[in-house]
């Protein structure tokens, strides 16, 4: 099993959102046990596990320190990045299944979009709801813009949307791991995606919080950007079209560019995210 860390949704090394990649080739997928450990000595917030199915698909399974989950993006961007760069595959459109469905990735030659999974609206919350969440992270309603509320939003993963109205807000937030993670359980969500609309040459400014699944911060999540792309869309802030780009992970010192589409068709709406990302580690797993 060949492993490597690529640094996504970034062109500059050991900045952006690293991610762990094992490559099976046509291989089975080892036991769980067995990628949990793996993710876990990776030390990265998600380490995707690629088993080639065919010659133009194949089926990824990512895993967290803590347990697998769905769908990662910048995972998603990792794992393509370095099919390509390793010589694996060419630049063209694949078929990838995940637990979270059946997806199109396109790979271009200095970047990788994908699908995401359909896009869908959770529940929203009360005001009394919405001070709770604020107050998870020091802040209060005063720090809400006026106009937009928190939602939960999925395309691919369940994350409440938390809107501040300025990147000042955004920088002072600060984290209560433990009510956070209550407040994630108790909601059935993957964490929080904060973010503050309209910022100078972005679509957004985001900072994302996990701590649920071990991840106390993390500098770029494309599932959670691709849920924003559709919260903001619905709410006539981004039009279909469109490319979009999302700001993140300044806060932890690893600046990180996410870009969205939004496409229109007569099935509703599909949102696709994408990035580069360039190779930093590899290594092999002995034994």
């Amino acid at each position: 099993m060949e492993l490597y860390v690529a640094d996504a949704f970034t062109t500059t090394r050991f900045s952006g959102n690293q991610a762990g990649v094992a490559l099976l080739g046509e291989g089975d997928f080892p036991e769980e046990r067995l990628m949990r450990a793996l993710a876990g000595e990776l030390k990265h917030s998600e380490t995707a596990f690629v088993r080639q199915t065919g010659e133009k698909s194949f089926h990824i399974r990512y895993f967290t320190p803590a347990e697998e989950v769905d769908l990662c993006g910048h995972a998603t961007i990792a794992a393509f990045t370095v099919l390509r760069d390793t010589g694996a595959i060419a630049p063209g459109d694949y078929a990838l299944h995940t637990r979270s469905g059946d997806l199109e990735i396109g790979v271009g030659a200095d970047a990788v979009w994908m699908d995401m999974a359909a896009p869908k609206d959770g529940r929203g919350f009360s005001e009394e709801e919405q001070a709770e969440l604020y107050a998870a992270y020091g802040l209060t309603l005063a720090d809400r813009p006026e106009g937009l509320e928190a939602q939960a939003v999925s395309t691919g993963l369940m994350d409440i949307l938390l809107p501040v109205k300025d990147l000042e807000a955004l920088d002072r937030a600060a984290q209560n791991e433990a009510e956070v993670t209550r407040l994630s359980q108790h909601y059935d969500v993957v964490g929080v995606h904060m973010f503050c609309p309209h910022t100078l040459g972005a679509a957004a400014h985001c900072r994302n919080f996990a701590p649920l699944y071990a991840i106390p911060e993390e500098a770029a999540t494309g599932t959670s950007n691709g849920a924003l792309t559709y919260y903001l869309y619905r709410r006539g802030l981004i039009r279909a079209g469109a490319d979009n780009r999302f700001v993140q992970g300044e806060k932890m010192g690893k600046p990180s560019e996410i870009l969205s589409r939004i496409i229109e068709d007569e099935n509703g709406v599909k949102i696709r995210v994408g990035g580069r990302a360039l190779l930093t580690l590899k290594c092999q797993l002995l034994g």
